[in-house]
């Protein structure tokens, strides 16, 4: 319980460093979103409008720690702002409206790549020297040195344009009304198939690579061997004894991948149009919508913080040597 109170004092430390950071960061760039306003409005804004939408932002006359004070106390009760781009829409409700498809498109890619990778390491690690594992992890490794978008460029183009196997864009049919029926949810699957293909061509060799090398190391440990000498079946030793020990790593790599999704799928959602988080943050820069920018770079911090601290939860039960330090 220390040591898991302590970890926790070290996440609130650091998101406090990051919603300070969030803080400082627009107000020491040139220009503010107000003015921005007002030259797009060509002289048609009212002084009284101008000081209102300077109240609003929290860019006018006050003390900086009285600012400072005010947008803690926002950040606390889930007031991110008004977004500019889409205003009057408040930060808070354009990031729920996305967050949930990065969430899918995340989460599926991240599962089908630490699966199969994983597996596929336990595999060639246990059979070394064996076709699985001469050819593959260099085969992965390379398709995985692609960039993201070069790749989505290419699956976009041959399974999309060419073969017409999948759609082009967004996440489901345009005009078709959400639902949680069989039609809605197919189409939103096949929607899906193209982006998270992507990411997972790019990422299962580094989880493939990992647990091979892992696995190499555990199963020379002597438990291993005791486990050969007692006659227990190869498929049991495999799983029981040292995959599930070379399974630790890849638990802490899960935690970190399972953070850095909300923002790492930028490129892939912007090459397929995807409704995501990553979309909204290249549009949000685009229209220099800084609230939105704020809160979004608040939300991918937010998640890498909590996922993290999940992970050390779940490697503190996996690991008793980690309880007895």
């Amino acid at each position: 319980m220390r040591l898991v109170l302590r970890n926790l004092g070290f996440y609130l430390i650091a998101f406090w460093a990051s919603v300070t950071l969030n803080f400082l960061l627009p107000r020491f760039m040139p220009g503010d979103p107000v003015s921005r306003m007002f030259a797009q409005a060509q002289g048609t804004m009212q002084p009284d409008q101008i000081a209102q939408l300077q109240k609003l932002f929290g860019l006018d006359d006050r003390p900086l720690w009285r600012q400072y004070v005010d947008y803690l106390h926002s950040v606390a009760t889930g007031d991110l702002g008004i977004s500019i781009s889409r205003f009057p829409t408040p930060v808070s409700e354009v990031i729920g409206s996305q967050i949930g498809w990065t969430l899918l498109l995340g989460l599926t890619a991240l599962l089908v790549a630490a699966l199969v990778g994983n597996l596929l390491g336990v595999l060639a690690a246990w059979r070394r020297g064996g076709i699985l594992d001469s050819a593959l992890p260099p085969l992965l490794i390379f398709v995985g040195s692609f960039p993201y978008f070069w790749l989505a460029m290419g699956a976009l183009y041959l399974f999309g344009v060419t073969l017409g196997w999948f759609p082009l864009r967004h996440a489901y049919d345009v005009g078709l009304e959400p639902a949680f029926d069989a039609a809605f949810l197919g189409n939103v699957a096949t929607h899906l198939v193209l982006p998270a293909l992507t990411i997972v061509l790019v990422s299962i060799g580094g989880w493939m690579l990992g647990m091979r090398n892992t696995m190499i190391a555990t199963a020379a440990e002597d438990y291993v061997t005791m486990a050969e000498a007692k006659g227990l079946s190869p498929a049991r030793i495999m799983f029981r004894y040292a995959a599930r020990n070379a399974l630790l790593p890849s638990v802490t790599n899960f935690g970190m991948a399972l953070g850095f999704m909300v923002g790492g799928a930028l490129l892939t959602e912007v090459v397929f149009a995807y409704p995501g988080i990553g979309y909204q943050l290249l549009a949000s820069v685009q229209a220099l919508d800084y609230p939105l920018m704020q809160g979004i770079f608040l939300t991918i911090t937010a998640a890498v913080l909590l996922a993290n601290f999940v992970v050390d939860l779940i490697h503190v039960r996996l690991d008793p040597r980690v309880r007895v330090r």
